[in-house]
């Protein structure tokens, strides 16, 4: 890879976090010794930032799994830090202590000028030929999992672990392009136990540990890849991962084995957990909306298609509403609840003085549901998202995807699964909740449903 003309990115001496001393003149409260907030934010993350907040203001010192951060909030502090020309704060230096072990070297672990290098090396696998093919995959994948559930006996289902089923097998045929063997089915465990470990309290891979199981994953994980690259080189496809066998840098060079690890293996955790979380409560609020829910069906009728019939792009554009209700979704419930930075520099926002090396994070949880910029925050209303609404909002006042150079690359794939999925779901199928059933969400670190959401499906 050539690397002339980029500039270093901050070193981890330069990144060193600052002396507690130098935040106390932040308002704010750091809680407990030694654990600090941390059981507060696991515990009730939208409760405890909206308490903070009100307490302390919009830029705030908490401690969390064990350092002392600073939480600036509202659309300001999202372009501050998201937008960030000056290169102010360091990705990699933010969410390392979270993701680093696991998954080291995602596209979301660089910075600055190799992060721009990587980004575009990665885009080829979105580009409209690659799309067009995972859109064949997704569809026929999705078809085949509506009608099953289409034929199930009645009574509940726990849609949220059906959805990461779903998904995961998704991602093996359209990222992997393989079916699901013996092999694929090792690889998505160890998928499982990776993600699972980078949110474990227990950062070290101590024998019977989350983390433990996450390494040996991990090391699964490159085993496969590593041996896979070659034939992928040889052989070709249309699947993500022999796209990205064939990238290249802007000099010719292809991407290095390791760097085709680390993007698959931080792509793969990225596309399936957060789109499982997004589609779950996509379903969850129509279910608890049921005339929205007749209003996106009769979209999906409208499109005119059987239901053995395959989408094509022209049809996901003929589905506005259906867009904004997952838009809606992921407004409610953000797949990212707070974005970690690392100051490279010396700042002050909003009359603070803020030292190089601080931890800081923003959070789109808190953004998402301000009453003055969404009126009524706690009710799903898809009409937030006509380009009339939109047209004297922030720009940062909505960011699941986050934004500036690190605006998520799959945004337009997380589109088209979700219509597609919507597509399917919808044509096949009428979802209600349980009477009196009352909603219990864990919102961080990717939000999920604590009983699984049931839900009662029936043909349509």
């Amino acid at each position: 890879m050539s690397m002339q003309g980029v500039a270093a990115p901050p070193t981890a001496a330069f990144m060193k976090a600052p002396k507690r001393s130098a935040l106390a003149h932040i308002p704010g409260d750091e809680g407990w010794p030694i654990i600090g907030r941390t059981l507060s934010v696991l515990a009730d993350p939208k409760g405890e930032v909206e308490r903070m907040a009100a307490t302390y203001g919009q830029v705030y010192r908490s401690r969390v799994l064990g350092e002392t951060s600073i939480s600036l909030l509202g659309p300001e502090a999202n372009e501050l830090v998201l937008f960030d020309q000056t290169k102010l704060f360091s990705s990699t230096h933010g969410w390392e202590t979270i993701l680093g072990r696991l998954f080291p070297r995602g596209l979301m672990l660089l910075d600055f000028d190799e992060h721009r290098l990587h980004r575009r090396a990665l885009s080829v696998a979105f580009k409209s030929g690659p799309m067009k093919s995972y859109l064949a995959q997704l569809d026929s994948g999705i078809a085949a999992r509506t009608q099953r559930w289409r034929q199930q006996p009645p009574g509940p289902m726990l849609f949220y672990p059906a959805m990461k089923q779903l998904t995961l097998d998704l991602a093996a045929t359209s990222f992997l392009g393989t079916e699901i063997g013996p092999e694929v089915d090792e690889v998505t465990r160890a998928f499982i136990d990776m993600i699972a470990a980078s949110v474990a309290p227990v950062r070290q891979p101590w024998p019977g540990t989350q983390m433990a199981r996450g390494v040996k994953g991990r090391a699964r994980i490159v085993e496969y890849f590593s041996r896979q690259i070659p034939i992928r080189r040889e052989k070709g496809g249309d699947d993500l991962f022999s796209q990205l066998c064939r990238a290249t840098h802007e000099d010719g060079a292809l991407l290095s084995t390791q760097d085709i690890v680390d993007h698959m293996s931080f792509l793969i955790m990225a596309a399936h957990d957060t789109l499982t979380s997004s589609l779950t409560s996509f379903v969850g609020a129509i279910a608890a909306n049921p005339e929205w829910q007749h209003r996106l069906r009769a979209e999906v009728m409208a499109l005119g298609l059987g239901r053995d019939e395959p989408i094509s792009f022209d049809k996901l554009e003929a589905m506005p509403l259906t867009e904004m209700a997952f838009k809606e979704a992921m407004r409610m419930k953000p797949p990212v609840p707070s974005i970690p930075r690392r100051a490279t520099r010396d700042f002050s926002f909003k009359g603070y003085a803020i030292p190089a090396g601080t931890l800081v994070a923003v959070n789109p949880l808190y953004t998402h549901h301000m009453p003055e910029i969404w009126p009524e925050p706690n009710r799903f209303d898809p009409l937030r998202f006509t380009d009339e609404a939109q047209r004297g909002r922030h720009r940062f006042a909505w960011i699941p995807f986050s934004g500036g150079a690190h605006m998520c690359l799959g945004l337009h794939f997380a589109y088209m699964q979700a219509k597609c999925f919507a597509r399917h779901f919808l044509q096949n199928l009428d979802v209600k909740l349980q009477p009196d059933y009352v909603p219990n969400w864990q919102m961080w670190p990717i939000p999920k449903p604590k009983d699984g959401l049931p839900v009662l499906l029936s043909p349509v």
